[in-house]
């Protein structure tokens, strides 16, 4: 596995934010790498190993209030602002890496932070690739909840709900993995009411995505999938109706394809697409 160096990226509102940074001696490309909505980077470290060692600088960053970040757990005041943060770290990335184009790559709940931040700025991107990617959720908060939250949004928005995904098999159904899930002490269990109004109405953004300019899209799916909306997913990425959209569906698998008994081909697809429209480039 490559080596990377943890440091600190400076978000808006003086907001000092944990990420990871993968390297290699001379970066041929840069990857900006999202978290889901209860995740963090070290999730998703072995697909960073392997892009890194593909050549790619990788900046991983854990979202503000979430992972190693203890500041305002589970909380985002906007849309604007999780835009935003996602536009430092690119800038942290691209200073880095002395390139000025750059990669991004989305897990579940991050797939969307990917989507509206293209949408916002697709200036620098050269592909995006969404792993199954949070776009259509089939399970999400309850209405009655949902009530609850726009309520505390007057008043409380800083107060936490639960995240309708605490069950470790609807990411895998590997026991080990199930094991780590249940274990590991930086997974966010709640959000507050700022954050998730923050990310409905991300939504609108994400759904501008046919308006952008065009860019490489690659689609991971997981056929055994409990947690988002296949066929509307797909329908919304095959509808861009452009050539070099790649959809990959592996037919058994779970939402969290990093955590497959067999994840090889995964990472061989996510690091072949992003080689192949890296683009004649020497460095990043």
């Amino acid at each position: 596995m490559a080596d990377y160096d943890e440091i600190t990226v400076a978000l808006p509102g003086g907001y000092a934010a944990y990420a990871r940074y993968w390297t290699p001696t001379i970066p041929r490309g840069a990857v900006l790498y999202h978290h889901g909505i209860q995740s963090h980077c070290g999730w998703y470290e072995t697909s960073a190993s392997r892009l890194a060692e593909a050549g790619f600088a990788v900046l991983q960053i854990d979202r503000r209030g979430s992972g190693h970040n203890e500041r305002d757990r589970g909380h985002a005041d906007s849309a604007q602002q999780l835009i935003a943060d996602s536009v430092a770290a690119r800038d942290e990335l691209l200073r880095r890496s002395g390139g000025s184009t750059y990669h991004l790559v989305g897990v579940s709940w991050g797939g969307k932070l990917v989507v509206a931040a293209y949408v916002s700025d697709p200036s620098r991107v050269r592909s995006l690739t969404l792993v199954t990617p949070g776009l259509f959720p089939k399970i999400g908060v309850s209405r009655g909840e949902m009530a609850k939250i726009g309520f505390a949004m007057l008043y409380e928005s800083h107060k936490l709900f639960d995240i309708p995904l605490n069950d470790p098999d609807l990411f895998t159904a590997v026991p080990r993995w199930q094991e780590y899930f249940r274990r590991d002490e930086r997974t966010l269990w709640q959000c507050t009411a700022g954050f998730y109004l923050a990310s409905r109405r991300m939504d609108r953004i994400v759904a501008s995505l046919p308006d952008a300019p065009p860019a490489p899209i690659q689609l991971f799916l997981a056929g055994d999938e409990r947690i988002i909306d296949n066929d509307r997913t797909e329908a919304f990425i095959r509808k861009l109706n452009r050539p070099e959209n790649r959809v990959t569906v592996y037919p058994r698998a779970r939402h969290s394809l990093e955590f497959e008994p067999d994840p090889e081909p995964y990472f061989l697809a996510l690091v072949s697409f992003i080689h192949d429209h890296n683009g004649d480039q020497g460095s990043a």
